[in-house]
C-alpha cells in the first residue's frame, strides 16, 4: 500500500492506493492526514526525465520465436512495442539518461543534489550500489546514494524514501530514478512474463518547498503474498 496525504491543515483527505485493491481503514486515512498536518515542509517535482535504449522489439518480432501474436499481447496487455537494452548497456546507464534529463529541466547541477535514489531490482552489482555507480558519473558527489529493491513498487517506495528525507530536514534537493534491464534476467521462452517486460528509466527532481506546496507525506506499506517464493542461490 501507498499512502500520500496532502494539506497542511490536514483537511485534504488522504489517497490510498493498495497493489491488490480494497479499502484504506479509517485509522490509516487519519494517521495519514495527522502525518500531513505535521509536515514542516512540502515536497516538489521540480523535472522529470526518461532514458530508454535504441533497439525496439515488437510484438511481431516476439511472433517469431514464441507461440504468440501481436493481436494476443495487444488485447490483453495493450503493450506494441517495448525497448530492449544491448548487451553492453547497463542499469547504470539508463539511469543517467534520465537523470540528466531530469537535471536539466529543473535547471540543477550535480553537485546540488543532496540525496540519489535509484529503485531497482536489476542492479550493476549488488554493491556497490547503482545509485552510487551513478553518483560517480554524474559528479554528485554531496549527495548521500543508496539503492531501493522493491519489484514493481520501487519507484514509489524511492519517492517516499527521497520525500521523507527532504521533509526532515535532512536535504533540500533529491533526485529519484526507476531503472531497470529486465531483458537480462527474463525468461525468453515464457510468453506469461517476457512480453510484458523492457528496458528503461525515468526520473524525478525533488526540492523541499517552505511555502507548503506540494505534497507533504507519503509512506508505503506491503502486503505478503500467502506463498513467498524460494530463496535465490547467490
Amino acid at each position: 500500500m501507498v499512502t500520500i496525504g496532502t494539506g497542511r491543515d490536514g483537511q485534504t483527505a488522504a489517497a490510498l492506493a493498495e497493489v491488490k485493491g480494497g479499502q484504506p481503514s479509517p485509522a490509516e486515512a487519519e494517521g495519514a492526514q495527522a502525518l500531513a498536518r505535521q509536515a514542516p515542509w512540502g515536497v516538489v517535482v521540480r523535472g522529470v526525465g526518461a532514458g530508454l535504449p535504441a533497439r525496439v522489439v515488437t510484438n511481431g518480432d516476439l511472433e517469431r520465436t514464441l507461440d504468440t501474436s501481436d493481436e494476443w499481447i495487444r488485447t490483453r496487455t495493450g503493450i506494441c512495442e517495448r525497448r530492449i537494452a544491448a548487451a553492453e548497456e547497463a542499469t547504470s546507464d539508463l539511469a543517467y539518461l534520465a537523470a540528466e534529463e531530469a537535471l536539466a529541466q529543473a535547471g540543477w547541477r550535480a553537485d546540488e543534489l543532496d540525496l540519489l535514489v535509484v529503485a531497482t531490482v536489476t542492479p550493476d552489482h549488488l554493491f556497490p550500489s547503482t545509485a552510487c555507480v551513478l553518483q560517480a558519473r554524474l559528479g554528485a558527489f554531496r549527495a548521500g546514494c543508496l539503492d531501493v529493491s522493491a519489484a514493481c513498487s520501487g519507484f514509489i517506495y524511492g519517492l517516499a524514501t527521497a520525500a521523507g528525507q527532504l521533509r526532515a530536514g535532512v536535504g533540500r534537493r533529491a533526485l529519484v530514478i526507476g531503472a531497470e534491464t529486465l531483458s537480462k534476467i527474463v525468461d525468453w521462452r515464457d510468453r506469461s512474463t517476457c512480453v510484458l517486460l523492457g528496458d528503461g528509466a525515468g526520473a524525478v527532481a525533488l526540492e523541499r518547498a517552505a511555502d507548503g506546496a506540494g505534497g507533504e507525506a507519503a509512506g508505503a506499506r506491503a502486503r505478503p503474498s500467502a506463498e513467498p517464493p524460494d530463496p535465490a542461490p547467490y
